[in-house]
């Protein structure tokens, strides 16, 4: 029973409206014993889910606003208000309606993305193309998509190319050019063009199911306020049954006691917060930026240190061997570099890519290596044949007792130049090295400096590659602080420290390497959908565009954000003040009260939703034109 009284909540309200213009089209022909049956009528149907709601939060021991309603609305029957009776319920059902479809509203980024979910993929068995629920596309399924249709898995192009739309996915509405090799997404769509791709991710275990899903928890998680605002209705209520109580036995007047206990509902005070962190979620959302809920926009918006791996994350992670240096007399140079290559197959990292794109370019043989241990920012260890093979940095050669100063060459001056050198040793003899560069990100200078005029007060870089490439890359981007040949256990430790020095710490990185210390800092920002698992998983931000300047939206949309909610609160406060002065002075009356009482919901829903629409290039521009 209770179930359908909600059900059917709006069109109770619209049927007790109507009995309330009638009951008033009444009153004005002086037929008012006709209009009081009305008023009755609209009060006793109005009250239905009101107190189905009241009654339901008593059996929890929960005392509910709805409780508050139910007594005042009683109480106005009892001494003949029944006017004020219809009226107030009326307008908490309509209330209640106007909170719950704005609300709705502003969830849309995410029923917009669940409507761009494929449904079907056409699927190449047995030379035959089928049309399939996407339900049934398996593993490894060869999966065909022509120009306009939608992507219906995650995995890599065996033929063809195309222009590849990826808006819902990273919020950038330019397509991208993808051919064979490439990686593509589910949700995406094949603007020009024609492809054979390889179903690797199916159902949800695609990037667009997460995404959906962790945008979904991300709204229904709530921030501090939001719990702190819940704890105290459940001991508002009470107490404001005890004031009224209170008013009446000083003031001996019943309908100023019940209306007391109308327009002190705190309504407003209720739906402020939630409005301000969904709508900035869903804003975050359509930009392709997760922000994994309201307790994240808390501590993203103190933040006051921005800490930055290197490799994927200040730079493309896409790097290129750029030379190779063959230091042996016994082995040839393709010889060695082959194995390299073999070994770096067990490898996540973009270095170790590179090294294997750079085998494949020569058309070298790669065979796979079982005996590989990754050795945590340092490089790898293998045993081939009985011997030992170390691939890595200085630190990883010295550690194992192997002399930097045999070598002739001067591997100094290419890491003065911004290269990564990977030393290549067999038996503690060095084979070769091998040097490899990355592009520092276009956008990463001017997000440097936007995120330090918007309250960032130290930057640093935090990465496992040697000092003199760190700090060349650092001095390109006026980043503050460097902090090289570290080991993914000393990024922890810098960031404890800091931490405990009372500061709130952002980290931002896309490896596995960078998961421990994602999970330890206050915001753990991970760099793309193509960063690793364990990184977006163990982080509060997911920037879906692989794009630094995401970074100061999402950083701007969290300060908003939490701004927005403190009016909505003041407003709400405000407001309860300014009705329970006018109701202890006689000014305000039980139906005006409730009215006052709704507008105030209103303006914080209103105030709430201008969040969808905020743009942080946009204020920026405004503030630059009026010169502050």
């Amino acid at each position: 029973m209770s179930k359908r009284i909600q059900h059917y909540k709006n069109k109770i309200m619209v049927a007790a409206g109507l009995w309330i213009v009638l009951a008033v089209a009444l009153s004005i022909m002086n037929r008012n014993t006709a209009a009081n049956y009305l008023l009755l009528v609209a009060t006793g149907i109005a009250s239905l889910p009101i107190f189905d709601q009241a009654f339901q939060a008593i059996k929890l021991k929960v005392a509910s606003i709805e409780l508050l309603v139910s007594i005042a609305v009683i109480g106005a029957l009892a001494i003949g208000e029944f006017m004020e009776s219809a009226v107030v319920t009326f307008l908490f059902l309509f209330g209640s309606f106007l909170e719950s479809h704005t609300l709705a509203k502003t969830r849309a980024s995410i029923r917009s993305l669940v409507q761009c979910a494929p449904e079907y993929a056409t699927v190449l068995k047995q030379g035959r193309e089928m049309t399939i629920e996407i339900e049934h596309v398996q593993v490894n399924d060869l999966v065909v998509v022509r120009s306009g249709g939608k992507i219906p898995v995650d995995g890599p192009i065996v033929r063809g190319e195309a222009l590849i739309n990826q808006a819902m996915m990273t919020g950038e509405s330019i397509p991208v050019k993808k051919r064979s090799g490439d990686y593509v997404y589910s949700g995406t769509i094949v603007d020009t063009g024609f492809i054979f791709m390889k179903a690797e991710k199916v159902g949800g275990s695609t990037a667009f199911a997460k995404i959906i899903e962790l945008v979904e928890e991300a709204q229904d998680a709530k921030s501090k306020t939001e719990r702190f605002l819940n704890r105290f209705a459940q001991y508002y209520t009470p107490a404001i049954v005890v004031l009224a109580l209170i008013i009446y036995l000083v003031t001996r007047n019943t309908h100023i006691a019940i209306t007391f206990l109308v327009i002190a509902c705190p309504g407003a005070l209720v739906i402020g917060a939630p409005v301000s962190n969904v709508a900035g979620i869903g804003n975050a959302a359509k930009r392709g930026i997760l922000l994994k809920g309201g307790e994240v926009m808390d501590r993203f918006s103190q933040a006051d240190i921005f800490v930055f791996d290197k490799t994927g994350t200040l730079t493309l992670g896409n790097p290129k061997v750029t030379s190779v240096l063959n230091l042996s007399t016994v082995i040839a140079e393709n010889e060695w570099l082959s194995t390299v290559a073999g070994i770096e197959q067990a490898s996540e990292h973009h270095i170790g890519r590179a090294i294997v794109h750079e085998a494949k370019r020569r058309d070298l043989n790669l065979n796979a290596f079982t005996q590989v241990d990754l050795i945590k920012g340092r490089g790898l260890h293998a045993i081939i044949n009985g011997e030992c093979w170390m691939i890595g940095n200085r630190q990883l050669l010295s550690e194992s007792g192997i002399q930097m100063n045999q070598l002739a060459f001067d591997y100094e001056r290419e890491e003065a130049n911004g290269q990564t050198v990977i030393f290549v040793a067999k038996n503690h003899d060095i084979l070769g090295l091998i040097m490899i560069a990355d592009q520092v990100r276009p956008e990463a200078r001017k997000v440097m400096t936007q995120l330090k005029r918007q309250g960032a007060n130290q930057i640093v870089m935090l990465t496992g590659d040697n000092k003199r490439t760190a700090s060349t890359v650092a001095n390109q981007l006026g980043i503050d602080h460097v902090h090289a040949e570290l080991m993914p256990n000393e990024k922890m430790e810098y960031i404890k420290n800091v931490q405990i020095e009372g500061h709130r710490v952002v980290m931002v990185g896309d490896g596995i390497n960078d998961a421990p210390a994602l999970a330890l800092s206050d915001i753990g920002v991970a760099m793309g959908i193509n960063g690793t698992d364990v990184a977006v998983e163990s982080s509060d931000v997911v920037l879906m565009a692989d794009n630094l300047a995401q970074l100061v939206h999402a950083y701007q949309l969290a300060k908003q954000t939490v701004r927005n909610r403190r009016q909505n609160i003041a407003v709400a406060l405000l407001t309860v003040i300014i009705l329970l002065v006018g109701v202890l002075t006689g000014s305000i009356h039980l139906a005006s009260g409730m009215l006052i009482h709704e507008a105030s919901v209103l303006i914080v829903i209103a105030n709430g939703m201008r969040l969808i629409r905020f743009n942080f290039i946009k204020q920026k521009s405004l503030a630059a034109m009026w010169g502050r």
